[in-house]
């Protein structure tokens, strides 16, 4: 029989909302992943947080980006970043998007995405929206996460996806990242993808009131308990500062990927 419950040794930590650049949210979860990781007894982790500005992150794995992206992001429209998890590329606006630490996992990956994701169905099913697991593997063509639907993302009744998932396993520790579709924009949207964002119903809940009853639905359905408030402590955040001024510029690195590209063909 494979459990999905592991014993809770210590409260789940939770970080209160952010709002930062995207090198800043991604160098905070690559921190707290590495945390757990070096830990003798690592402490499970959510947060759920926000971006400054629209920003586009693309999976790890995801090294082909059409030249228009590249071109956006020169203009100053959006920014480039590429997270630890896997999945395709996210444009982050008019959404949310969570990430969670889980110390020792147990089950398979996709048994360990129905059990991380059962908080966020509970949610909205209090909201009347109920959502369930896309069917379809990902076909790996498409360049947005959202423009199909895989047993890791959930759905409304209608298809259209609202929440698109992602994980990286590292030493026993998992690293959850989703986005909470609200809002997005729809002209960016069509602009970067060639095609409008899903048709999603409108949420009667939003801001703080929406972060609040996800709060809710993870103590009763995924940390087992109350989380327990505790932000970043200063050498976590000179930590994080740290990181997000060793690590390389995405745009950067692709910037000079096009330039070599140009360069062959001519």
């Amino acid at each position: 029989m494979v459990h999905l419950h592991p014993a809770v040794t210590s409260p789940w930590r939770w970080i209160p909302p952010l709002v930062g650049s995207g090198p800043l949210q991604m160098a905070l979860d690559g921190l707290l992943l590495d945390q757990a990781v070096a830990a003798s007894a690592p402490q499970a982790c959510l947060r759920l947080y926000s971006w400054s500005g629209p920003w586009l992150s693309l999976g790890y794995h995801q090294r082909h980006l059409p030249s228009h992206w590249l071109s956006l992001s020169q203009q100053g429209l959006i920014g480039l970043v590429r997270r630890p998890s896997g999945g395709r590329a996210v444009l982050h606006g008019g959404s949310l998007t969570y990430a969670l630490i889980q110390p020792q996992p147990s089950g398979d990956r996709r048994q360990s995405y129905r059990h991380h994701c059962r908080w966020l169905q509970r949610a909205f099913a209090e909201l009347n929206l109920p959502l369930s697991f896309g069917k379809r593997l990902p076909s790996g063509q498409a360049a947005s996460c959202f423009a199909q639907s895989s047993p890791a993302d959930l759905i409304h009744t209608n298809g259209a996806k609202r929440i698109g998932s992602a994980q990286l396993w590292r030493h026993g520790v998992l690293l959850q990242h989703g986005s909470l579709l609200i809002d997005p924009p729809k002209a960016l949207w069509g602009q970067l993808f060639g095609e409008p964002p899903p048709e999603l119903p409108a949420l009667p809940e939003a801001g703080a009131d929406l972060v609040a009853r996800l709060r809710r639905a993870a103590e009763a359905d995924l940390c087992g308990g109350p989380l327990q408030e505790r932000p970043l402590d200063p050498i976590e955040k000179a930590e994080l500062q740290a990181r997000i001024a060793s690590q390389p510029f995405v745009e950067q690195a692709w910037a000079g990927q096009a330039e070599a590209g140009q360069a062959k063909a001519g």
